[in-house]
């Protein structure tokens, strides 16, 4: 019994690869997506009104955005153990988004950036502060900066989504060892 459920384990664990980030994005595409952040984020900075759009709306973002940034950091612990596939065709540079040429060619290296210099926490910090800075008319704003974070999840939206459409596939280089 042991070893089926191993078995089975070993085989949601494959095909779980990038299921979060596939149900984001089937929930919303990128461009609605980001489009929503940046709203959310102007009237969070702006303090002066507060966003007009079904609140149903903005809390289905802030809990999908949680989502998508907990697949994020499993995917930046990854980035060893996982290759992009090649790009096939070069599109032309609106397809890039926000990334890079480098980050284009391996958008891997985002989520390994963003959590490099952000953790779980702070991210998950920014995207409630947000949304609850755009819920409502202010005096005094948000404490702190939210360019980075916010520059950061813009960034990872693009390479998420450009993981789902080149693919990815386990690394199979292995190192090989000096006997000296």
């Amino acid at each position: 019994m042991k070893n089926k459920k191993t078995a089975v384990g070993s085989v949601r664990k494959k095909y779980r690869k990038l299921q979060c980030i596939k149900t984001f994005f089937r929930t919303h595409d990128l461009v609605t997506a980001k489009q929503m952040l940046s709203s959310i984020m102007q009237y969070a900075v702006n303090g002066k009104d507060w966003l007009k759009k079904d609140r149903s709306a903005v809390l289905q973002i802030h809990q999908s955005l949680n989502l998508f940034i907990r697949e994020g950091y499993m995917i930046s612990k990854k980035t060893k153990k996982w290759q992009i596939n090649a790009l096939q065709d070069i599109g032309p540079p609106l397809m890039k988004g926000s990334l890079s040429d480098k980050e284009y060619e391996n958008p891997l290296l985002v989520f390994k950036r963003a959590f490099k210099e952000y953790s779980i926490k702070e991210f998950e910090y920014f995207i409630s502060r947000i949304v609850y800075f755009s819920q409502q008319i202010y005096r005094h704003g948000p404490e702190s900066n939210l360019a980075r974070p916010y520059i950061h999840l813009s960034k990872m939206l693009d390479a998420a989504y450009l993981l789902l459409e080149r693919g990815i596939q386990k690394n199979d280089n292995k190192k090989i060892r000096n006997r000296n």
